[in-house]
Formats: structure tokens, sequence, C-alpha cells
């Protein structure tokens, strides 16, 4: 068939449309317009986040990921997409651990038995200029309120983060308070929301605005926020299940900082993109 190829996956909800740009360099250079089109719902294929396979710059990695939001605008990392893109790097190399590169960095992953894979995210970043906030503060205690929601947590898991704890995620209205939120003038690079209450020992419940996207269905960085928030906090341990609106993920908040994230992987279908979204006549 004509056209470019793609799979479209998801972490629990959190959907993408993945192109290997190994295979076919046409997608290398997708500007934003031309991603957003893609991922519109109603007249491209549709995703929360449009994801290149690249080729590895570092002799270490076995992949590039590159990753954009459904506005078209380009982030440094995705949780859940790392997920999907390792298991597609594995299934290639016939291995159960590979590492995928992004602009922030190394990610080591590893398939388990059950079909879940995890993935180290990295060292999470707590100084207010790491984050990055618009003035010092303390990011335990960012002082930061808006209709019910107030101070706030905040984290850089190669993203910005602010997380709120309350007594019952379900009652915030996050759809109304995210965009305010993300554009905040405490976040001059934006940040993702995150709405969380606490259900358990160990357990969270956790609702998502994610920047550029809006409220999704799971953001796998965000869970390894909230996981960092509760433990910061001291509301639970350094290892938490966190139960997004599509499921649950495992956080774990090591000593050397670093977080590792564990989910599942699936696979909707395979297609063919027609030239018509990429500009193409």
């Amino acid at each position: 068939m004509n056209g470019i190829p793609f799979v479209k996956m998801h972490g629990l909800g959190n959907d993408f449309v993945v192109f290997d740009g190994r295979r076919d360099p046409a997608v290398l250079d997708l500007d934003n317009a031309t991603a957003a089109r893609i991922a519109d719902r109603k007249t491209g294929v549709g995703c929360d986040q449009l994801i290149v396979i690249e080729p590895a710059r570092d002799d270490l990695a076995d992949a590039f990921m590159r990753i954009r939001n459904n506005d078209g605008g380009e982030v440094q990392a995705c949780g859940n997409a790392t997920r999907c893109v390792a298991s597609i790097v594995m299934g290639e190399l016939g291995r159960r651990d590979v590492i995928i590169q992004t602009v922030v960095g190394l990610l080591d992953a590893n398939g388990l038995a059950d079909g879940r894979v995890t993935v180290d995210m990295g060292q999470v970043k707590l100084d207010w200029r790491d984050i990055p906030l618009g003035q010092a503060v303390d990011t335990n205690h960012i002082p930061l309120s808006l209709g019910g929601l107030s101070d706030a947590v905040g984290v850089n898991v190669g993203n910005p983060h602010a997380v709120f704890f309350v007594d019952d995620a379900e009652s915030i209205d996050i759809e109304k308070l995210g965009p305010v939120l993300e554009h905040h003038e405490m976040f001059p690079e934006r940040a993702n929301i995150e709405v969380c209450s606490i259900i358990g020992e160990d357990r969270i419940r956790m609702r998502v605005w994610e920047r550029g996207v809006g409220v999704t269905r799971a953001c796998g960085t965000g869970a390894c926020a909230a996981g960092v928030a509760a433990a910061r906090r001291g509301l639970t341990g350094r290892k938490t299940e966190i139960i997004l609106d599509g499921g649950p993920l495992t956080i774990e908040w090591l000593p050397d900082d670093h977080v590792l994230m564990t989910g599942p992987v699936a696979t909707s279908f395979s297609g063919f993109l027609h030239g018509s979204l990429l500009g193409q006549h």
C-alpha cells in the first residue's frame, strides 16, 4: 500500500501514533502543524502523543525516541510511550533489555514475564531551578492555590510537574483548573498538573492534565512525579501503586533518585498514513 506505515499503541489508554524514522526518513522532518494534523482525533489518526523512532545517537542506545504532543509541540519525556517503544525494539532485537535514548538522556527498559515493561526514568530533579519554577520557593510546598487546589509539590521527571494532594481527586474539576495552572506564571515552561488522593497504604488515585494535550487516561511521568511527591510528603513509602483513569502503574523511587515505572503496553492497530496528512497532494 502507498503511504507511510504507523502503529497505534497505548499504555493504559495514553495513546500514541508511532512512526519508524529509521525506515521512513520522511517522518524525521515533521513540523508542528503536520504533527497536530496527524494527532487530530476527528480528521487525523488521533493520539495524545506522536512518536518517531530514530537511529540512536549514542553507541550505548538501541534507538532514539522523539515525542510530540497532540498540539504539535515537542516534549522531552513520556513514560508510557517509552514502554511502547521499548517493547517494539525488544521485539526487533529478541531481547528483554534495551536502552532508549531521548533528548534528556538514556533510559533503561526491561521486559517482564507478564508482558509489562519497567523503565528507569532517570533521576528526578527537585530544585526550583531544575523544574523550573518562576521564583525561588520550597518545591515541596509551592505557594499556589486555585479552585480547591493548593500547596503543590514540584517535580521534574524529564518534564515539569505540579502535584496537588486532595481528599477526593474525583471531586476536582481538572478540565477547568488544569489549563489555568499549566500556564501559570510560576511555570515558565508550563507544567503537567496532577491531582492525587491517598486511597490506601502506598496507593494513590491520580488524575492528570498534560501540558499541550489536556486530560489523558494515563501519564507515566506524572505517575512518577506523584509517587515522588507522596514520598517527599511522608504520605507513602518510596514504592507506590498509582491508579490512573486507564489503570495502575507501579512507581519506585530509588535511593539514588532514579525512578522506576512499571506498566503494560498494548497495540491497537497499524495502518498507512495518507499523504494529505503530510501536506502532500
